[in-house]
């Protein structure tokens, strides 16, 4: 199946919106004991990540409470997730917590990246990013 986004070879630095930073450190530093791995992960992102003031945030990022369209590799299903804090987290409606391990692997990834994750139970997964906002709804 052919996408209209070509599949990113190399890893995607993330970018993370300058509005959204102090919400993520915040939100993994209350998880360092509840979930020290995850959180290190998400910090170590963090800290990897190009930090984009508004004007200069690219629309084709996974940010959290924007729509994105993903393909399961596996399965050939397409779904729309949408990155939310924890507590608003509602699986069956597509609301996924930043704070799982499919969520620190999305935050800051664009459009065409390959999103990677182990699972709580050790399988690893993929997804491929098709579209994000406006698009997100729009299959292809």
């Amino acid at each position: 199946m052919a996408h209209p986004y070509p599949r990113r070879t190399r890893a995607a630095r993330p970018v993370i919106a300058e509005a959204q930073l102090a919400t993520l450190e915040d939100l993994a530093t209350g998880f360092a004991r509840r979930s020290p791995d995850l959180s290190d992960r998400l910090l170590s992102r963090l800290a990897r990540a190009r930090i984009a003031p508004p004007r200069k945030m690219p629309a084709d990022v996974v940010t959290l409470g924007v729509p994105a369209t993903c393909l399961d590799e596996e399965t050939g299903e397409t779904r729309v997730l949408t990155l939310v804090p924890p507590a608003q987290a509602d699986i069956a409606s597509g609301a996924i917590s930043v704070m799982t391990p499919i969520g620190v692997a999305m935050i800051g990834l664009p459009v065409g990246a390959q999103v990677r994750w182990q699972t709580r139970d050790g399988a690893s997964r993929s997804l491929l990013l098709l579209g994000i906002g406006e698009t997100a709804g729009v299959l292809p």
